[in-house]
């Protein structure tokens, strides 16, 4: 009886052990599934490298840019539609950006299609048509828009590269001489040193769509995630693989849906090919240079 007695605990033990090993290595699964499917693009200068990969991550087919480059700051640059006025397709916007190599949608906007602007923005939709989301949007040195009171979410460019603001004053943002901004809306920055800042809650979080992400990784590298395809994916799905495969310092929610595109020129040619794009005309885009 003893014996018997003393054979149960062992199991019991036993099963414990494993149960709490099995549990443990739940936790350690990540809770996104990728797989390489395509080694694509390889462009490699003195003064910029960038490849660019096909993954399937949850199934969905995703384009995964990595980008190095000497002086960000001097490497990045920004083109607009007409202010107020019209958007612009993307092959023409990303013409506008001389001997990019590597060119990819940016801020979110306003038409009348897609009214919405965020409640805490005075005036009405009619003031913010055909422009970037944002409280404060700069181009190329020049301030379009600087709402007094209403924080800063988004992308600048300055003079050691690329930096993500999540609610700063206005004030203090152009306290770092910003040449350029991108901007979406308030819960598009993603993830802050290392880790997720994003609402879950958030509707437009949850929600399975195409997605334009950028992340940086250090002072001269940044990740372009394109996520394709009807199936979609949602910006949950997005900073749990983000942070799994590659912890960025920052990573950010660029205008996605039908308005993502991602151009690309071959090493040696002069012509920017669309690889993937739905041809939606946009106010914005970001490109990527060689060291002039």
């Amino acid at each position: 009886m003893r014996r018997t007695a003393r054979l149960l605990l062992s199991l019991c033990v036993i099963c414990a052990l494993c149960l709490g090993a099995l549990a443990e290595g739940a936790v350690e699964t990540p809770a996104y599934t990728v797989k390489l499917k395509e080694k694509g693009t390889v462009y490699e200068s003195d003064s910029l490298k960038y490849t660019i990969d096909v993954y399937l991550v949850n199934g969905t087919k995703c384009y995964l840019s990595r980008v190095w480059m000497q002086d960000p700051g001097k490497q990045i640059r920004k083109s607009t539609a007409q202010w107020r006025k019209a958007l612009g397709k993307a092959e023409d916007l990303a013409k506008k950006i001389k001997g990019a190599a590597l060119v990819v949608n940016g801020s979110g906007y306003v038409t009348k299609v897609y009214p919405e602007i965020p409640e805490n923005y005075p005036g009405v939709s009619e003031d913010y048509f055909y422009t970037p989301l944002g409280s404060l949007t700069i181009t190329d040195g020049e301030i379009f828009r600087n709402l007094e009171g209403v924080p800063y979410y988004g992308l600048t460019l300055e003079a050691d590269g690329l930096h993500m603001y999540v609610g700063e004053d206005n004030e203090t943002v152009l306290s770092h001489n910003p040449t350029q901004t991108w901007s979406f809306y308030e819960g598009c920055p993603l993830i802050l040193d290392g880790k997720s800042i994003l609402n879950e809650n958030w509707d437009f979080a949850q929600r399975r769509a195409i997605r334009t992400i950028i992340a940086k990784l250090d002072d001269h590298t940044y990740l372009l995630l394109t996520a394709t395809s009807s199936h979609g994916f949602s910006l949950i799905e997005a900073v749990d693989y983000l942070i799994g495969e590659y912890a960025p310092e920052w990573a950010y929610n660029l205008d996605g849906g039908p308005s993502s595109a991602l151009l690309r020129r071959k090493q040696g040619k002069k012509t920017l090919k669309l690889i993937y794009g739905a041809g939606q005309k946009i106010v914005d885009m970001m490109g990527f240079v060689e060291l002039e």
